[in-house]
């Protein structure tokens, strides 16, 4: 019997917020995915990123309802497994590990990439290769993740804290400056960038995909369900709260960096044209000691998103491994941390030896952070679309007391998600034409272990109920007041 989760030092609602924001990457997102919607819409950014905001919004809908209901360690795999059916849930589970394992491989990716600026920035010119970044940065967060899981989240916390500070100053002073007429380039504070101006409504929904990409990984902490004090109420909050404080986060600071380098043409093509826009701002408005603080807060957020990475693999791992698919020594955590280090060392072991694979067969260390990402997202869409269909199931079966008329909510998600795959699939130039077939690949594997291997649907359903209906039972003996009666059916 492999060991249960330690459950004596439980997470608080911060603590479970901060997995979900670190895997995000919020600095990273802030600092890379605006030049290319600029190049779309022109100036028009903050405007897609707040359709963005509503997109997600649509899509988190279905694991901010379900959470309500269930909390375990595999997230879509039993939210998926409790309301469709253990086949689904497998189905869901197996994709969304696809989905850790390569944002893990283009974290530890982009973590090189940002200490070798970093140290150019620093005025090193030989910084060896970026595979030993990524390598250490493996080791790093491996380790950091076989302690306390308070110690990663409050880790994360730090991380993603300092970037989002720089962020704030950097905001304060465009703000300030373009309002006052100082602006290094005569730039002028102009709300006229929340409208489409000269973009089509078209180009702008196309650019919500951009946009939406940056949310990816906001669920993470469902994946904490059994670490965390309360998770039927903090795990929804921390949900919520990752969405809407990114969401605040990103239309800020792509409202900031568009009035930064000016809303007319030249400012436009300067702001789609950065290889790394925030610096370059820093630069401009603050000096150059600001841009290397910028510069590092690259560096740790990269290196924050590869620790929450890592501690959602493992935990999805453990939670496959625990219901009987892999060596039940993967299930194991540790006594007196809770963690599971034998998951961690295999997630980090598999990511590293991609990263050294890659940099051997000379792939550049962004090809393989875009490469990897696109992989990600795309295995990550078919998991969204798995708990929207699980929570429209869910709402039918009037197990949980939703109201039916909110079942407009997740119909509306799922058609984005179907557009967003869409444009994420077509239209584009190799090498990324093959990554949807990568994509599908991986989620074929799922959908062939479900078909060919029952004795294991049938193991994962009796576990599953088991654990969810335990879940369920501990609540009723440390909550006052007794969940609805409906909530604690659960049929696989």
């Amino acid at each position: 019997m492999p060991d249960q989760p330690h459950t004596s030092r439980k997470l608080r609602l911060w603590e479970a917020l901060a997995l979900s924001v670190g895997l995000m990457g919020p600095t990273l997102a802030m600092g890379l995915n605006g030049a290319g919607v600029a190049a779309t819409v022109g100036k028009a950014v903050p405007l897609v990123f707040l359709l963005g905001l509503l997109g997600v919004g649509l899509v988190g809908y279905g694991f901010w309802r379900l959470t309500q209901h269930f909390h375990h360690a595999g997230s879509v795999y039993a939210l998926a497994g409790a309301t469709i059916g253990p086949r689904a849930g497998f189905f869901g589970g197996f994709a969304l590990l696809g989905t850790y394992l390569a944002f893990l491989v283009c974290t530890l990716a982009a973590t090189g990439v940002f200490a070798h600026a970093f140290l150019h920035a620093l005025g090193m010119t030989s910084t060896g290769p970026w595979a030993a970044f990524s390598a250490l940065a493996g080791l790093g967060v491996t380790l950091l993740n076989s302690r306390d899981t308070r110690f990663t989240a409050r880790t994360l916390l730090i991380a993603e804290g300092i970037g989002i500070a720089a962020m704030l100053i950097l905001a304060v002073v465009v703000i300030g400056r373009t309002g006052t007429g100082t602006a290094p380039g005569h730039q002028t504070f102009d709300l006229s960038v929340f409208a489409p101006g000269s973009a089509t409504y078209g180009a702008i929904m196309t650019a919500t995909v951009f946009a939406f990409l940056s949310w990816a990984g906001f669920e993470a902490c469902a994946s904490l369900g059994e670490e965390t004090d309360n998770p039927r109420r903090n795990i929804p909050r921390a949900l919520a709260g990752s969405v809407l404080l990114t969401g605040v986060l990103y239309v800020l600071m792509m409202f900031v960096q568009t009035i930064g380098f000016g809303t007319d043409d030249k400012g436009v093509r300067e702001f789609a044209g950065a290889e790394s826009a925030l610096v370059t701002l820093s630069g401009s408005y603050l000096g150059t000691w600001f841009s290397l603080v910028i510069a590092f807060t690259a560096v740790a957020s990269a290196f924050a998103a590869a620790l929450s990475s890592s501690a959602a693999a493992a935990r999805m791992v453990s939670a496959l491994a625990r219901d009987g698919f892999g060596p039940t020594a993967l299930a194991r955590t540790d006594q007196a941390t809770g963690a599971p280090t034998r998951a961690l060392r295999l997630c980090g072991a598999v990511a590293v030896a991609i990263a050294v694979v890659m940099y051997v067969l000379g792939t550049s260390a962004f090809d393989a952070y875009y490469w990897y990402a696109t992989i990600g997202v795309l295995c990550v869409l078919v998991v969204y679309a798995v708990a929207g269909v699980g929570v429209i199931v869910f709402t039918l079966s009037r197990r949980g007391h939703i109201p039916r008329r909110e079942l407009v909510i997740p119909l509306a998600g799922l058609g984005y998600l179907c557009f967003v795959f869409y444009q994420q699939s077509t239209g584009q130039s190799a090498p990324y034409t093959y990554f949807p077939w990568i994509a599908a690949a991986w989620c074929a594997t799922g959908l062939a272990v479900v078909l060919l291997a029952p004795s294991l649907t049938r193991r994962i359903g009796a576990r599953l109920t088991s654990e969810l209906n335990g879940n369920v039972n501990h609540r009723q003996e440390h909550s006052p007041e007794p969940p609805a009666a409906d909530s604690m059916k659960v049929t696989p």
